[in-house]
């Protein structure tokens, strides 16, 4: 073992590699794995998605078996791990739900309130690394390589720390599956859930998935799986073994991709969404908003954010862009541009300050955002000049602040402004 293990729970670091519990808070969710801190791909899979929203906004039904869905005649959308046990499955049709699981509790989806915890959870993603691949509303690819000086440990702690941070702040729980490429990682978040974190190590590939069955690789759905039982490949051993003329002549033109997988082999990268062309946060309001003074506050902490997102990513920009809809949903957007670049909160917020304050006409608003675009390398951040040597004491000010929130939490500490008037969302 090439290091010690750490607790999943209160994070501490094991003093023995052969300890089954962890010394400081009696947990025996220990991470432990010889490659543990060399791996960098990961898969992040929130678990029971829809369900866990419910149950978090309802806490009456912590123990109780939910099925989210349509009525009798639709499907079953997400069940609970409650109503699992009594064989409920996604895609099951509801009579048939409710046949194995009568006193299940039925709700609708609601589409909009999984989308808001979906973008929750994906901005936290962003925190981590700007190589966030979404695969879908609830789950997601990350490349954490070359992240541990930023975060202060592996990419396995800081997947780690995220996790505790989505139970802590959004309710819900993920899986995590961590490994050296996306293939293993994916396969490996579907181990140990809910609240899983399974690793997959180079040495270990080609073993672990020889007994493994031919459909858990991407691309052999029902059908490809019984052209290949026809000449005998059941397992992911097999498929190693058959001639690639005949793998060929099974699964067409993919047969060489899903070949080379079937060893562990997956040089597919993490690739975001799109080219990384600004930074932003935003938030809409429970209820809209007029003056400024209202608003300011609400500016200051999207600032910040924004600010943790560039920190984080390496980025610095060179243009602020301010986004705000009013209650008839029409967007007003303001930029100021040629600004020296920067990651600072404070910097940020000034020029959007100043267009917010030009913006608040009593006119009311729904949503604000702001944006930081132009990018360009954090090396050519907030490097200041004669004309203005503040910014290298706002660079040490903000540091010592991320210094602390990162050892006691975002609300260790707090400036003024963003306490006041703080709206519900």
């Amino acid at each position: 073992m090439s290091s010690a293990p750490f607790c999943r729970d209160c994070l501490t670091l094991a003093a023995s590699p052969l300890a089954s519990r962890c010394e400081a808070c009696g947990s025996p969710r220990l991470l432990r794995h010889k490659e543990r801190d060399s791996l960098s791909i990961a898969h992040v899979d929130c678990d029971a998605f829809f369900a866990a929203v419910e149950k978090r906004d309802d806490p009456s039904l912590a123990d109780k078996p939910v099925i989210v869905g349509g009525g009798k005649r639709g499907v079953v959308s997400t069940c609970c791990y409650v109503a699992r046990t009594y064989g409920v499955r996604s895609a099951m049709p509801m009579f048939q739900a409710l046949k194995l699981c009568p006193h299940a509790v039925v709700i609708p989806p609601n589409g909009e309130k999984y989308r808001k915890a979906g973008y929750e959870v994906r901005e936290l993603m962003l925190e981590l690394t700007p190589l966030v691949e979404p695969v879908s509303i609830d789950e997601a690819f990350l490349d954490l390589t070359g992240t541990e000086r930023l975060h202060h440990g592996s990419p396995a702690l800081t997947l780690a720390r995220f996790a505790h941070k989505v139970e802590q702040e959004i309710g819900i729980t993920i899986s995590v599956g961590l490994s050296y490429n996306k293939f293993l990682a994916k396969i490996a978040s579907d181990f140990q859930k809910p609240r899983g974190f399974s690793i997959i190590g180079r040495e270990e590939a080609p073993d672990f998935l020889a007994d493994k069955p031919v459909g858990i690789i991407p691309g052999i759905g029902a059908s490809a799986q019984a052209r290949l039982a026809k000449v005998g490949v059941t397992q992911i051993a097999h498929l190693r073994d058959i001639p690639l003329k005949a793998l060929f002549e099974a699964l067409g033109r993919d047969a060489q991709r899903l070949s080379r997988l079937a060893w562990g082999e997956d040089t597919r990268r993490v690739t975001p969404e799109r080219e990384t062309k600004s930074i932003s946060a935003e938030t809409t309001f429970d209820t809209d908003l007029r003056s400024f003074e209202d608003l300011e506050p609400v500016l200051w902490r999207l600032s910040e954010k924004v600010s943790r997102r560039m920190k984080a990513s390496g980025f610095a920009g060179r243009s602020v862009t301010l986004k705000l809809k009013d209650k008839d949903f029409r967007l007003l957007t303001r930029t100021r541009s040629g600004l020296a670049p920067t990651q600072l909160a404070a910097r940020l917020f000034e020029p959007a300050r100043q267009l917010l304050k030009a913006a608040c006409d009593g006119t009311a608003y729904r949503l604000i955002g702001i944006g930081a675009a132009d990018l360009c390398d954090a090396a050519e951040a907030d490097k200041g000049d004669l004309a203005d040597q503040s910014v290298v004491k706002q660079v040490q000010m903000e540091s010592a602040i991320d210094k602390i929130r990162e050892k006691f939490g975002a609300a260790a500490l707090q400036k003024g402004l963003a306490l006041r008037n703080k709206p519900q969302r």
